[in-house]
Formats: structure tokens, sequence, C-alpha cells
């Protein structure tokens, strides 16, 4: 038995519009469901990335509670080709690019956070792969 990837991965957001102008506005990522004042989801490549509001999450009664606070990390992979137009896009965006990183191997990533201050990583197709 193998697990294929992740198919979700959730951030708990302080507003959602907010998150809305970011990820969709602003990344581009499309928009594939939305409940008001509860959560947005969007489309990241065959992932789905789900913005929740956590207060509200917490409380639960259709599915399982969940909530979360704090800064928190995930990576966007992308192809090698594309990692400097996304760079270049985060830059012109004026979004501030904290840290890029030097993996070894010819891999690069580059930081920058999103407006809950959670840390965003782009990084290059085909690192950590088997």
């Amino acid at each position: 038995m193998e697990i294929k990837k992740i198919k979700e991965t959730c951030l708990y957001v302080a507003d959602l519009e907010r998150s809305k102008a970011f990820y969709h506005g602003k990344l581009g990522f499309a928009l594939i469901g939305e409940v008001q004042n509860r959560h947005v989801f969007f489309r990241a490549g065959g992932s789905v990335l789900l913005c929740f509001l956590a207060e509200v999450s917490k409380e639960s009664k259709k599915l399982p509670p969940h909530f979360g606070s704090g800064e928190l990390h995930l990576a966007f992979e992308v192809e090698r080709e594309q990692y400097a137009p996304w760079k270049q896009k985060v830059e012109e965006l004026g979004i501030a690019i904290e840290q890029e990183y030097d993996w070894g191997g010819g891999f690069l990533s580059f930081y920058f956070r999103d407006p809950d201050r959670h840390l965003l990583e782009v990084v290059m197709g085909g690192m950590w792969e088997r």
C-alpha cells in the first residue's frame, strides 16, 4: 500500500475575502468552492488548498471539527522552466521574497508570506522524487 499524494492542505485564515484576493486574485489559483463566513477552496495544480476560518471550522457538526493557529508552511511545486517566471510574478505583485535557497543538485526555492503570515514556498519540480 502506498499513499499517492497529499490531496488537500488546509490553512486557517482571519479574512476569507483577503485570502481570496491573494490566492485567486494575485496568484491566479482557480476558485473551486466557497461558503460565506466559513471557507474558500482553490485548485493548486493537482491539489486543493483549503482556507477556513478557524473559529467556524472548530465548531463543525457535519464533519469532524478542526482548527489551528500560527504561521504554517506549505510549498508549491512548479516546472523548472516556470520557476523564474513565478519568482518574477511574486516580485511584481509587490510581495516580499524572504529568502531564496539553493538545495543543491540544481534545485532552488523561494519563500514569501500570505496575508495571514503563512510561509509559502515555490520549489522547482523534481526535488525529493524517488
